[in-house]
């Protein structure tokens, strides 16, 4: 069955034919040269044009999978000619070619440039397909064994230790876990800042080497990866991973009460209590319960200001 399907495939697409036109966004391997896609091969063989970050990596793969060049250009587009290369890549796009555009690793446009490069293609109605494959962020989530259900990528932190807290503080709120790419270089000073804005018991991950020769995964707290980062400092590339922030303690009875108050003065009893409910994650039940308390408090209160004022008031018939 397989191999009927394959030979219908080529014989409506044989491989010897030019892609079709459109921009090709291609994932490569992060470490192990197999992790290039049978389609990712296809795309290279067959396109009118290839593109990457560096020539040289791209060649390099192409030499491993027995991918010929066959006299096809290569144009580099990188941070530093990105405004310079782009022009060229749209104008063969326009003129109907395929491009490929190869990250040195990794999948493209996840901390690289060239989403840039998408977004124009775009505007001037050429395709965009995506060659989907490896990717250091989905790996390191993977092996982490911390919650993937939901989680934010911050890229990599600024390089300088005040504004890199500054950063993490932005991220401290955010729901679900936390993927940062670091160098080597960094990371410790990385994890003390990390430990200091998430807390040290905020569980973490570092994944490092992914898909090669000397992967490894250093699980534990973030306390407990800032002392092992110091006794062993890792090399290679680096994905750290931080656990979700523990669910907050149930809300001060005096925060309950100080909210509830002001929504009082200008709201229902159930308007308020649903308000500060959800404001503070409170069970709305507990919440209502004490807005009634609260609201008959202020009513007897205010009948007690008002009974005073009338006791107070002198009596006319004895003046």
């Amino acid at each position: 069955m397989a191999a009927s399907s394959l030979s219908k495939r080529q014989e409506v697409d044989p491989p010897s034919t030019a892609l079709p036109p459109g921009l090709y966004v291609l994932s490569t391997p992060i470490g192990a040269a197999d992790d290039i896609t049978l389609r990712g091969l296809d795309a290279l063989r067959r396109a009118d044009v290839l593109s990457c970050e560096d020539s040289r990596v791209l060649r390099r793969l192409l030499d491993l999978h027995g991918v010929p060049l066959n006299d096809r250009p290569i144009i580099p587009y990188h941070d530093h000619n990105a405004a310079a290369a782009r022009p060229r890549i749209l104008k063969r796009l326009q003129e109907g070619a395929s491009v490929v555009y190869a990250s040195d690793a990794g999948t493209p446009l996840v901390a690289d440039p060239g989403y840039r490069l998408v977004a124009a293609a775009r505007e001037i109605g050429a395709p965009v397909t995506a060659l989907p494959g490896a990717s250091a962020l989905l790996a390191a989530l993977t092996l982490s064994g911390l919650p993937t259900d939901r989680f934010s990528f911050g890229g990599f932190p600024p390089p300088k230790s005040t504004a890199r807290r500054r950063a993490f503080e932005e991220w401290r709120g955010a729901p679900g876990s936390l993927a940062f790419f670091e160098a080597p270089h960094r990371v410790a000073a990385c994890l003390e800042d990390m430990s200091a804005v998430f807390g040290p018991d905020r569980p973490a991950a570092i994944a490092r080497e992914l898909t090669k020769r000397f992967e490894e995964v250093r699980q534990g707290s973030l306390a407990e990866l800032v002392q092992s980062v110091a006794d062993r400092p890792p090399k290679g590339e680096i994905v750290v991973v931080i656990g979700p922030a523990p669910p907050p303690g149930p809300p001060d009875e005096a925060d309950i009460d100080a909210l509830l108050l002001e929504r009082l003065a200008t709201d229902s009893v159930k308007d308020a209590a649903r308000a500060v409910a959800e404001a503070l994650s409170a069970p709305r039940k507990t919440v209502y319960a004490r807005a009634l308390e609260l609201s008959a408090q202020h009513r007897a209160a205010e009948e007690g200001r008002e009974h005073g004022a009338e006791t107070d008031e002198p009596d006319a018939s004895k003046s």
